[in-house]
């Protein structure tokens, strides 16, 4: 029997932002800085070739990943439902050990948490987290990087977080512990962040609150997301009873400190969880957020599939 040729080297996943540790986390923003400023132009991914899962439709995940993927040299191949055949009832692990055999990483973008983790466990390539109902760690890298962009070091900012605990207030709950920022996050009753990812987050400087005004008084960013995530759609009228008042309006940012940026990983609904005049005003750096999950989605692959060394400037 000959060894498998492709994966000897121990590998690394990127499911949940604590898979790097500060330091390095800080080193990805420095590198993925340098790949926005276009100072970065090597070709890490040269020869290799990246599967991406969807089980959920995308926008943003699936253009930045794909043009991210050959900017550094390499190839990504778009997987649907239709394609795979998780869908229809191969286990995940024997996906996993295939796409191993071909491909140099794999993205997923999927429902279930537990799927991404059971990739990572059988595959023998690192994963990406590309959004799961749990969290979206490359986002929420994104935001940050935006913050960096906009405000300077995110260390010792406040960032408000308005309207569903879901998988992004997840991801900031996470954040906020992991890059030493205050997080003030304002959900209705009913609508809590996950409780494992409120623990870990015990040390460190998290409030979850019921009052908006008191979440977003004082704040550096003001970040929401839309009331009903996919496949909450026929939930939609129920929420907009319970998220009455959570609207990202001109005067809730009139709450914020005066420089404070407005932050939504889109798609956005104007007139629901944020007023037009907030996302298309002056505040609003939405557009430099979603180009910047090209530049951090970059670094993360330069670093697990092409082994970018991960050192801060």
């Amino acid at each position: 029997m000959h060894s498998h040729f492709i994966h000897t080297t121990p590998h690394r996943d990127f499911l949940n932002i604590g898979d790097f540790t500060p330091d390095e986390t800080f080193a990805l923003f420095d590198l993925a800085e340098r790949m926005r400023l276009q100072v970065y132009t090597a070709k890490p991914l040269a020869g290799k070739a990246l599967a991406m899962i969807f089980m959920k439709a995308s926008t943003r995940t699936r253009v930045s990943f794909e043009v991210g993927a050959t900017q550094l040299g390499g190839t990504a191949h778009f997987l649907s439902p239709r394609d795979v055949q998780i869908g229809r009832g191969e286990p995940v692990e024997d996906t996993a050990r295939v796409l191993s055999r071909y491909v140099h990483g794999i993205m997923i973008r999927t429902f279930a948490h537990a799927d991404a983790e059971t990739l990572a466990q059988y595959g023998s390539v690192p994963v990406i987290n590309g959004l799961t109902d749990l969290s979206h760690p490359c986002q929420v890298l994104a935001d940050v990087l935006t913050v960096r962009q906009h405000l300077g070091d995110i260390r010792g900012r406040t960032v408000a977080w308005i309207g569903d605990g879901n998988n992004m207030a997840n991801s900031w709950i996470e954040a906020a512990a992991h890059l030493g920022f205050a997080l003030r996050l304002a959900c209705p009753e009913g609508f809590d962040p996950d409780a494992k990812f409120l623990r870990a987050a015990a040390d460190a400087d998290v409030q979850l609150l019921r009052d908006p005004a008191e979440a977003v008084s004082g704040a550096d960013v003001v970040t929401t997301d839309v009331w009903a995530s996919m496949g909450q759609e026929e939930e939609q009228k129920q929420r907009e009873r319970s998220f009455a008042g959570y609207q990202v309006d001109r005067a809730m940012m009139a709450r914020a400190n005066g420089g404070a940026i407005f932050l939504h990983c889109l798609p956005a609904h104007r007139g629901e969880e944020v007023a037009a005049d907030v996302i298309d005003g002056p505040q609003s750096v939405v557009w430099d957020e979603a180009e910047n999950r090209l530049h951090i989605q970059k670094a993360i692959m330069a670093v697990l599939m092409g082994n970018e060394p991960l050192t801060a400037n």
